[in-house]
């Protein structure tokens, strides 16, 4: 009976772990230590746009870092003056613990001063990058 138990309360821990993270997962949100990060070209390898900036972590393995790549790729190409750089994070070992990227594929938007404005783990869906790119642009950082 103890064994029963013990099943049930690990299979609701990790099903409440899993419907809080799928809740999570590519959520355009602002973290407190972001607004005060500013990135340049140099450190990210890839030009900063005139208007904004999308920033994709990711690593060669990563399957969802596929699809957000193409939405990224996507909004870039709507919206001008926004650009999109693609970070390789096991190359940039230093810069993933300075910014504090968990998971790939992450998204940061920036500002056209590179300041990180929205940042996302996970795949973000394409609505909530354009909306992103929105306040950036705007210069709204809420």
């Amino acid at each position: 009976m103890t064994g029963l138990v013990v099943c049930v309360v690990v299979l609701a821990l990790a099903t409440t772990f899993g419907l809080l993270r799928a809740g999570r997962d590519g959520r355009m949100r602002v973290s407190t230590e972001d607004g005060t990060v500013l990135l340049s070209e140099a450190e990210l390898g890839g030009p900063l746009g005139a208007r904004a900036t999308l920033v994709q972590f990711s690593t060669v393995f990563c399957q969802p870092c596929r699809a957000t790549r193409r939405v990224l790729a996507e909004v870039a190409g709507m919206v001008d003056g926004v650009e999109h750089v693609e970070v390789d994070a096991e190359e940039r070992l230093e810069l993933v613990r300075r910014l504090g990227v968990r998971r790939t594929p992450t998204v940061l938007v920036l500002d056209a001063d590179g300041r990180v404005v929205r940042r996302a783990a996970g795949q973000p869906r394409k609505a909530d990058v354009i909306a992103a790119v929105g306040r950036a642009v705007l210069g709204r950082a809420v």
